[in-house]
């Protein structure tokens, strides 16, 4: 089902919202500085164009690494480049998900692909510091953060 989905979803709109990704990867690769904005777009870009099965993680939820120096300021720059991000290509991106989504979902029949619109619109305003995994993956991760958290809270 996954494979019909992803199909389905790159021949109506997907190769176009993976392109759009690379046209910012390839913008922000032109310079040194906007590097890190060229991984988060072409990370993107993998998932725009086949979002079924696959689903995106915070790298710290992939990593295990709680606040320390380096992760406090990797995650502000991070925030730096995401509103770059922002005012540059992520509010094109989202209002085009929004609208592709609004389209899917007017069918019964497109309503899932609707839903993978609606959740790329979301991903679309902050992406640096986000990784796409499998779904499974993205689970597995999210269900460690949750009990490192609580194990963190439970002994304070």
């Amino acid at each position: 089902m996954r494979f019909a989905g992803n199909v389905i979803w790159f021949v109506f709109g997907g190769a176009f919202t993976a392109l759009l990704w690379l046209l910012g990867a390839a913008v922000f690769a032109l310079s040194i500085v906007g590097l890190p904005l060229t991984r988060a777009a072409i990370e993107m870009a993998k998932l725009s164009a086949f979002p079924f099965g696959k689903d995106v993680v915070h790298v710290r939820e992939l990593d295990g690494k709680g606040v320390t120096p380096v992760t406090a300021v990797t995650g502000t720059v991070g925030f730096v480049f995401n509103v770059l991000w922002l005012l540059t290509f992520g509010l094109a991106l989202c209002l085009s998900y929004l609208a592709l989504g609004i389209v899917y979902c007017l069918t019964i029949i497109g309503i899932p692909f609707g839903l993978q619109c609606f959740k790329l619109a979301g991903i679309s305003l902050w992406p640096v510091g986000r990784r796409v995994v499998s779904i499974e993956l993205a689970d597995v991760a999210r269900r460690h953060a949750a009990e490192t958290s609580f194990a963190r809270r439970r002994a304070g």
